[in-house]
């Protein structure tokens, strides 16, 4: 997902005193890139070894002005099956104008298997005390707000289900978990950020990123209109996203950290998904 996961207030941003205007496809904001973002772009693909490893490395070239976006942008995303039952997927971008950038991976996930009804049963534990409160339309209000004594608190072991329908202003604001956590000590390492768990089938998922922050979707707007493998159709909260990347609307807020590219500089990203069971 990109040029930029997850939204942009109003649609626009304004980098070096220009200001650029996207789409506006989520009411007022921009989302995941707009109306043709990278998930609806045809990528090049190779297969590569990557220190022994069959990797399929996915490159595109996102020209100046696409989406509204300013640069042109050669982007590369490269996905692996490591010998730790892991799928790892490295990022890397340059750019030869300044712009923005904040790519993410949106895979669904469902630890009891397809078909296999909602994740509010699921385990999770994300490492981090903070997470970016939002307003209407899930648009950061730019304060980290502590976890603590919210339904927001994964610090250690919760059931997905069981404060998803809280009363509580940001629960109500998502229709359930659609917010960015703040994961702890980011210093630009691979680290561990999440664990989730299904007890039924034993299946363990740990999510490692380089990445500042963990979006936590629950599957709040799924509706049974799309289908996905063996004909199962994708209903409400039937899945749920762990998307590893900077902070929603990072553009209009300074106090984020930033995802301001500029020439000369390379952009890259790692984010592991590691599989294993207990």
């Amino acid at each position: 997902v990109g040029r930029i996961g997850n939204r942009i207030a109003n649609g626009k941003f304004t980098l070096d005193g220009v200001e650029y205007k996207l789409a506006r496809n989520d009411g007022e904001n921009h989302l995941h890139g707009g109306i043709k973002g990278f998930n609806k772009r045809i990528w090049v693909p190779e297969i590569i070894d990557r220190q022994g490893i069959p990797t399929l490395k996915m490159t595109y070239l996102s020209k100046d002005g696409e989406e509204g976006y300013p640069g042109n942008l050669s982007i590369s995303v490269s996905y692996s099956l490591t010998n730790d039952n892991e799928l790892r997927i490295d990022y890397a971008a340059e750019t030869d104008k300044p712009t923005i950038l904040n790519p993410t991976h949106h895979s669904y996930f469902n630890l009891a298997g397809v078909g296999k009804g909602d994740i509010l049963d699921h385990v999770l534990t994300i490492n981090a005390d903070t997470f970016t409160p939002v307003r209407e339309g899930l648009i950061p209000i730019g304060e980290l707000r502590d976890v603590t004594g919210t339904p927001l608190d994964f610090r250690s072991p919760k059931v997905i289900g069981e404060r998803i329908n809280d009363d509580d202003e940001q629960i109500e604001l998502g229709l359930g978990y659609d917010h960015n956590w703040v994961l702890n000590d980011w210093d630009g390492s691979l680290r561990l950020a999440v664990t989730l768990y299904d007890s039924d089938s034993g299946r363990l998922m740990q999510v490692f990123t380089t990445e500042p922050g963990m979006q936590f979707y629950s599957g709040n707007f799924l509706d049974g209109t799309i289908s996905g493998k063996e004909g199962s159709v994708y209903a409400y909260r039937s899945a749920l996203c762990l998307e590893a990347d900077h902070f929603p609307d990072s553009p209009n807020q300074p106090s984020f950290p930033s995802v301001v590219l500029r020439p000369g500089e390379k952009y890259t990203q790692t984010t592991t998904y590691r599989f294993s069971v207990k």
